[in-house]
């Protein structure tokens, strides 16, 4: 696979770049969106991404914060990362507009299109999809799952997988209740699964144990990433003649 040039997108004035990593095969998949962790784009975050081209997906990394954003520490990286929090509708109508530039792609089929999020990427795949873009399905992986608008009856159109940790302290077993509560109410097609020895950022080698409540887990990273091509080949996977 290769790394293409940047790809950008312009949200309320601030210019976003995100970048793609492109499958060498001559008939491709489908498009995948990548939303990292509150920290940025990390090894592992670019090892998934180029596991996925080798499976034959066009895998899009993305950028929330914008060009120039100070990733250096995590700290500084959190000043971005709250800021957002703090403006959920700004958040969420930033990920549709993500998915809207990717699916405006002369390369890009925008019936196969999924998502797939970390952490605070598990979060913004989630809105994506309560927003009611028709995007193909969403994957979160440990990801925050309170929002300030649930999904509406009927508005869902993506299939959703959530994996969690049952050790996780950012996504308490509440917050995973609650969830599944919003979405039977709105009628959506979703699977949730529940490690429960996991903690948070378990898919996340780097991050293993830089802090109370995060750990990697090899076996329940292993599983969820299985689980995830599975969904992935049924919903996006088809290989179009060229």
């Amino acid at each position: 696979m290769t790394v293409s040039h940047t790809l950008r997108c312009i949200h309320r004035n601030v210019t976003l770049e995100g970048f793609t990593i492109r499958p060498t095969v001559a008939r491709p998949r489908g498009t995948v969106l990548m939303f990292p962790g509150a920290t940025g784009p990390g090894d592992s975050f670019r090892k998934a991404m180029r596991e996925l081209a080798d499976e034959g997906y066009l895998a899009i990394g993305i950028d929330m914060y914008g060009v120039g954003a100070d990733l250096s520490t995590p700290q500084a990286a959190g000043a971005y990362f709250t800021a957002l929090l703090n403006a959920p509708e700004l958040l969420r109508e930033r990920v549709v507009t993500w998915f809207e530039t990717v699916c405006a792609l002369p390369e890009v089929d925008p019936a196969r299109v999924s998502a797939i999020g970390y952490c605070f990427g598990g979060k913004c795949v989630l809105e994506l999809a309560r927003s009611g873009a028709p995007v193909a399905s969403v994957t979160s992986f440990h990801g925050l799952l309170t929002t300030h608008a649930p999904a509406r009856t009927g508005e869902v159109s993506a299939d959703i997988a959530v994996w969690s940790g049952g050790r996780d302290p950012y996504a308490p077993r509440a917050d995973l209740d609650a969830l599944r509560v919003e979405l039977d109410a709105a009628g959506a097609s979703y699977q949730v699964t529940l490690f429960s020895n996991a903690q948070h950022s378990f898919t996340d080698p780097d991050h293993d144990g830089i802090a109370d409540g995060i750990g990697y887990d090899a076996c329940a990273h292993r599983v969820a990433w299985v689980g995830t091509l599975a969904m992935l080949a049924e919903r996006i996977g088809r290989q179009l003649p060229p």
